[in-house]
């Protein structure tokens, strides 16, 4: 007569499935997506301060962001300053660790800029230029702003020049220009690319691409 296999008592059982699945969460986070908010109203109207997001991480698996796109970062270098959410409490970070709790501490903006690029703002109707190719951008909350503070940058190799959609209100790349680091972001330093939009509901939906940096050489 065969000898039964022996089952674990269910705590134990309970134990392992937890287990399981927290390494399961922490294998996703780490490969897959990630839950993030928007910290702040930099990048309306494209998204709103506390909007939940999930950042896709496959995109960047074999190279690097592109122009256009809409990412993810540490913070490089107390960007952020006074705007972190101390509120949570310990079960919400002990998810935000495992991926299961929107994250805090990180910045989203718009990639402007690639390694090599020369960015130029602007020419004589206001617009952003990169690589000496002007760029329409729609998505702008207010394009007579994106003027007001004028620069002319080369993005070293292996980083980003970032700004928010909302001109008037982002403390962006153009924000830390005289800072260490120039204002340039680490590709190393991006988490990932916006990706769905899980709250509010009313809102729900994936975040669109654009065609605007096409025409750069």
């Amino acid at each position: 007569m065969p000898e039964e296999k022996r089952q674990l008592p269910l705590w134990q059982e309970s134990i392992l499935l937890v287990a399981t699945a927290l390494v399961l969460a922490l294998i996703v986070k780490t490969f897959f997506f990630q839950a993030f908010y928007i910290p702040s109203d930099s990048m309306v109207p494209t998204m709103v301060k506390n909007d939940k997001l999930l950042v896709q991480k496959w995109s960047y698996w074999s190279g690097g962001p592109e122009r256009g796109d809409i990412v993810v970062f540490r913070d490089p270098g107390n960007w952020l300053a006074g705007d972190v959410d101390e509120s949570a409490n310990v079960v919400q970070r002990g998810l935000e660790v495992v991926g299961l709790f929107p994250s805090g501490g990180h910045l989203i903006k718009r990639v402007i800029g690639v390694g090599g690029d020369r960015v130029v703002c602007c020419d004589a109707e206001g617009r952003t230029t990169v690589n000496g190719e002007p760029i329409d951008e729609p998505y702008l909350a207010d394009q007579d702003v994106n003027a007001d503070q004028t620069f002319d940058v080369k993005v070293p190799k292996g980083y980003l020049w970032v700004q928010g959609d909302n001109r008037g209100n982002s403390a962006d790349s153009r924000a830390h220009l005289g800072e260490p680091g120039g204002g340039f972001i680490a590709d190393e330093d991006v988490v990932g690319k916006a990706w769905l939009r899980v709250w509010p509901l009313n809102r729900f939906g994936t975040i669109p691409g654009t065609d605007a940096f096409d025409e750069v050489p």
